[in-house]
């Protein structure tokens, strides 16, 4: 049997000291695409950070994966859940994918993956996710898997210099269930 982790493309894995070289230039991508302005951190702040994640017990239901191409064994990004909120059932997550990786399939594996194992094994009903307006592809992947536009935050994030809209996506488990056979991966 296939691990659980493992799709046609991509394998999901918990994040190894090694990878701090490919999260330093995600975080450069992120800039680019306007949607994250942070201090510049050193390679060693990177190496320290990748080591502590390496290290790192669960979080309950919050945790980060690097996701590798089965093709290359390349890290061609991270997703993960960020919050999570047992009792109501819900959970919100954020996916990245390195520029050169973009575009191939990869963002929209690693997220079935991820919310398979939110909504079939650990049983929640609802996953959310907060997408920069301007940031068109993360709307399109949204939408591609089924997510629904439930609202616009106006101005609600600076960066780069401005104000931005936050829209607000959601989908419910069931939603999930009707759209993507657990077996698909």
């Amino acid at each position: 049997m296939a691990s659980f982790w493992t799709g046609k493309r991509v394998r999901l894995r918990g994040i190894e000291p090694d990878d701090w070289t490919a999260f330093m230039r995600f975080a450069a991508d992120e800039e680019g695409l306007g949607d994250l302005l942070q201090p510049p951190r050193s390679a060693e702040g990177y190496r320290a950070w990748a080591r502590e994640q390496a290290a790192a017990t669960s979080d309950g239901d919050c945790f980060q994966l690097a996701i590798e191409a089965l093709e290359t064994g390349a890290i061609v990004g991270a997703v993960g859940s960020h919050v999570a909120d047992s009792r109501a059932g819900w959970f919100e997550y954020g996916v990245t994918i390195g520029t050169d990786h973009r575009r191939k399939g990869y963002a929209v594996e690693a997220v079935m993956l991820l919310l398979r194992f939110m909504f079939a094994e650990r049983r929640y009903h609802r996953c959310q996710a907060r997408v920069f307006a301007h940031n068109e592809a993360s709307l399109t992947l949204h939408q591609r898997l089924g997510f629904t536009e439930e609202g616009r935050l106006r101005d609600h994030v600076f960066a780069a210099g401005r104000h931005h809209d936050l829209v607000m996506m959601g989908m419910l488990a069931d939603e999930f269930a009707q759209l993507h056979s657990i077996s698909e991966l």
